[in-house]
């Protein structure tokens, strides 16, 4: 990937032709103010569609009734190798 870096006027001037250069030969334009770079044009990246992460309901886990997730574990539901 090339860059070519040119000032604002000249920009202004050449857009078509930097924007062309974007597109066919994926260069990379940097525009400069006064010696400094301030922007960038590049070619966008195309990005995949976002997933859809809604649960699916068939998978969805109902406690069993009076269930407490935040009740202690009595004495015989600790497992033997870790009392």
């Amino acid at each position: 990937m090339n860059m070519i870096r040119v000032n604002m006027h000249e920009a202004k001037t050449r857009l078509s032709e930097l924007v062309k250069a974007v597109e066919e030969r994926n260069e990379t334009v940097v525009l400069c103010r006064d010696g400094r770079e301030v922007a960038e044009i590049r070619r966008r990246v195309k990005r995949r569609a976002a997933r859809n992460l809604t649960p699916d309901p068939r998978f969805r886990v109902e406690p069993a009734p009076g269930y407490r997730p935040a009740e202690p574990l009595t004495e015989d539901e600790w497992p033997d190798t870790l009392r």
